[in-house]
């Protein structure tokens, strides 16, 4: 089996292809271009690299949220348009399952942490047996003093990794009652790999969907959603200090 695989979901942008057990090339990088200005050219390196016949890819596996709002449409609009024309399905990997992965084997608890805004983490919690990935919190957004509460809950080590970790570090450290560690600079990241390589195993086991069916999951409403929703509430009447 063959996919390629596309990351969007952060400030990264990458793209990869895998056959079978074997990466066989990854485009990875992340600087403040608009991801809609690399990904294709960085899908058509590696098509014009490996010589690849976009035919024989067997599905497209995408970063499927959370994440950053327009990344992720990004990323899901060129996963349906390459699947629709290929006539091949989307595998959807959750984001945050997919940055857990990058510790793949880890000892210990990991922990991905990614900057959801608002006081809030997009994160989960994992753990390893082998190369099998057990969610012991699957991904959500929460605040930090919660899942530091979750985490002292485990009492086990614990490794963390993304963009959230210079945003939570200071903060984890009062927080946490047990021993934590953070991921080096070059697996701290989302990478589409990763995402290749929970996609084979969702492939394999038929957690597929059609480009038609596939949309992002958000996990929270946008800025312009939630700014839409204060309002409807204020002129339906509701209270100042009603949930959002």
């Amino acid at each position: 089996m063959k996919l390629l695989a596309i990351e969007t979901s952060a400030l990264v942008c990458s793209a990869a292809v895998m056959e079978d057990e074997t990466l066989i090339g990854e485009f990875t990088i992340q600087q403040k271009k608009t991801h809609s200005q690399m990904l294709m050219p960085m899908v058509e390196a590696l098509r014009e690299k490996l010589e690849l016949d976009l035919s024989s890819l067997d599905a497209i596996a995408v970063a499927g949220g959370p994440g950053s709002f327009t990344g992720l449409r990004i990323g899901s609009a060129t996963a349906k348009g390459l699947a629709s024309a290929l006539n091949i399905p989307v595998v959807h990997v959750p984001t945050v399952d997919a940055l857990a992965y990058r510790l793949c084997g880890s000892a210990g608890l990991v922990c991905p942490l990614m900057d959801a805004r608002r006081e809030q983490t997009y994160t989960g919690i994992y753990a390893f047996e082998g190369n099998m990935m057990k969610k012991i919190l699957p991904q959500c957004a929460i605040a930090l003093p919660e899942l530091a509460g979750r985490l002292n809950a485990e009492q086990s080590a614990v490794t963390f990794l993304g963009d959230g970790v210079p945003v939570f570090r200071e903060k984890l450290d009062q927080l946490l009652a047990v021993s934590h560690s953070f991921a080096p600079a070059h697996l701290s990241r989302q990478s589409a790999a990763s995402v290749a390589g929970l996609g084979m195993l969702y492939l394999r086991e038929g957690r597929t969907e059609t480009a038609a069916a596939h949309k992002p999951e958000y996990l929270r409403l946008s800025q312009a959603e939630r700014v839409r929703a204060e309002q409807m509430q204020k002129e339906n009447g509701a209270p100042d200090d009603a949930d959002p």
